[in-house]
């Protein structure tokens, strides 16, 4: 039995319905692979992970595979992800959110569980539009972009996901693609095992909705698309700001130490609880 067969039995829950609920060439399947090697690559036990999500095409992640996993409403996967940490600490919590879920109703989570360094692990897929709901234009939509509800073009400027976890505290952060998938192997396994708020950007464009009505081609024309406008981390520092118009850099962005929300929490509890035996 090969390796991946191997992964394949361990990991997933086959009496779910399978082949999934994707559109074929979707990149949140390549995510799939990449999050159970992952995860097998720490080490962790099935029964310590629990995976998180909201709604939306990869809220449906966690329904395959063979974790605790938790699927909540729209926007509030990290809130609920919050309550599973402070209640279990000993667990490892995966939240997988879509582009809209996590920084569209989802936003202000978002930034305060940065901001609190919850020790909460955020896999965010990029896809640049809502995907299962018809297409709309979401917080990163590319300026100038077609969408099912700016049919003339996109007049928002972007969110920049990974900008936004670093300036708002977490303490790991990194951006990968679906094509890149060794890449996003070694990212997901660094955040998994790093302490604090870790956030994975993964660009997966959604080819069925925001490829279709752009006029960009295929599946296989924006995996190649990624390919070529994707700049490693260590290059982009040798770049001029200009040469790095319309690319984006992939890599670890960001890789520093806080205290966890849960440690300052647990300080605080000890305290209140010394008090009140005065």
């Amino acid at each position: 039995m090969g390796e991946v067969t191997k992964l394949i039995h361990k990991y997933l829950r086959h009496d779910k319905k399978f082949p999934h609920v994707w559109c074929p060439g979707c990149g949140i399947g390549i995510l799939l692979g990449s999050l159970i090697r992952a995860i097998d690559g720490c080490g962790f036990k099935k029964d310590e992970v629990v995976l998180v999500s909201g709604i939306g095409c990869t809220g449906r992640l966690p329904v395959y595979v063979d974790f605790n996993t938790l699927h909540t409403t729209h926007g509030r996967a990290l809130a609920f992800a919050t309550g599973i940490k402070l209640a279990k600490p000993q667990l490892k919590v995966i939240v997988v959110m879509g582009d809209g879920d996590a920084v569209a109703i989802g936003g202000n989570h978002f930034i305060h569980a940065a901001r609190r360094n919850v020790d909460l692990k955020a896999v965010v897929v990029n896809n640049s539009v809502y995907g299962m709901t018809g297409g709309q234009y979401s917080p990163t939509t590319p300026y100038g972009a077609k969408t099912s509800t700016s049919p003339y073009f996109h007049i928002e400027r972007p969110f920049k996901i990974s900008e936004l976890a670093i300036v708002s505290g977490a303490s790991f952060v990194a951006r990968s693609t679906v094509y890149h998938v060794k890449l996003l192997d070694e990212l997901l396994k660094r955040a998994f095992l790093k302490k604090g708020f870790s956030v994975v950007e993964v660009i997966s464009h959604c080819h069925t909705q925001y490829g279709k009505i752009n006029r960009i081609g295929s599946a296989v024309d924006m995996l190649i698309w990624q390919r070529e406008h994707a700049i490693p981390v260590d290059k982009a520092r040798e770049m001029k700001e200009e040469e790095l118009t319309d690319r984006f850099v992939i890599g670890v962005l960001q890789d520093r130490d806080f205290p966890t929300f849960e440690e300052e929490y647990e300080k605080v509890r000890k305290m209140a609880k010394k008090f009140t035996e005065i």
